[in-house]
């Protein structure tokens, strides 16, 4: 059985499978019921390794062992497949949160909170920069940003990126709002963005800037983070974010968007 690399590759990456993983699955995709030796010779796995693979992905909920004297497999139905893998993700993930939830009050995340206190104390203030690679790291960093707020947090972002801001920052800044966090939004508005800009406009003041190009946010006029691509001409695997630690260049930035800020339309009435 001959199965191209290209699609090899796919689905490991879909189904988060390693290379054998891979081979013997579609092995037994294509003959639906088999033993361990017949998929070796067809996957080309070695025979030692795949009794190991086979017990991986029953586990997996990728196929099933067949009753009978001699041990056979078989094979399910790829959307079931999907749907369980789908399932094994979310009580993964539910796992996984509970235990680091368990953390906040454990010894072991004071002790690492004792080593990162300790040691911020020796770095200087202009130290404390740096680079963000990938839009879901970027958008992880900026909500660290608005749940650390104390005063004001300021976003500048693209018509696209407004959408995508209402998904990813929603909770942190309803929760800035509650601490008094005086929120302010300002992007291009178009009827693809009308109702996301409407909802934002309960926790923050958000206005239409439009003819405004940028993508920065400024949080407590001391940190900054600008990302310094096109999100239109960019994948979001390879957007790049900057974020420094800066009172001088925050300010500087939070007085050149108040001019422009003064003259944008209010979404839903009159300017705050």
């Amino acid at each position: 059985m001959i199965i191209k690399d290209e699609f090899l590759s796919r689905l490991r990456k879909i189904f988060d499978l390693n290379l054998y993983e891979a081979k013997v699955w579609t092995a037994l995709l294509s003959r639906g019921v088999s033993t361990a030796g017949e998929l070796s010779n067809l996957s080309d796995v070695p025979r030692s390794r795949t009794y190991d693979i086979l017990e991986s992905l029953e586990k997996k909920g990728f196929i099933v062992m067949k009753l009978g004297k001699s041990i056979k497999f078989v094979a399910l139905k790829p959307e079931e497949v999907v749907e369980r893998v789908k399932r094994n993700l979310v009580v993964h993930a539910q796992e996984r949160s509970k235990r680091l939830d368990k953390m906040k009050g454990d010894e072991v995340l004071d002790e690492l909170t004792g080593l990162f206190e300790n040691g911020v104390k020796f770095v200087e203030p202009s130290d404390l920069s740096g680079s963000l690679r990938g839009r879901q790291n970027m958008y992880n960093h900026l909500d660290m940003m608005i749940r650390g707020a104390e005063k004001t947090v300021t976003i500048v972002t693209t018509a696209d990126g407004l959408n995508r801001k209402m998904e990813a920052l929603l909770p942190a800044l309803e929760k800035a709002k509650k601490r008094g966090v005086i929120v302010r939004i300002a992007a291009p508005l178009n009827k693809d963005n009308e109702r996301v800009a409407k909802d934002l406009s309960r926790v923050a003041d958000v206005r239409d800037g439009a003819g405004l190009s940028g993508r920065f946010a400024v949080v407590d006029s001391e940190q900054l983070m600008f990302m310094v691509l096109d999100d239109s001409t960019v994948h979001p695997n390879y957007d790049v974010a900057i974020w420094l630690s800066t009172p001088f260049f925050a300010q500087a930035m939070e007085q050149m968007f108040e001019l422009a800020w003064n003259q944008m339309g209010v979404v839903g009435g009159k300017k705050k």
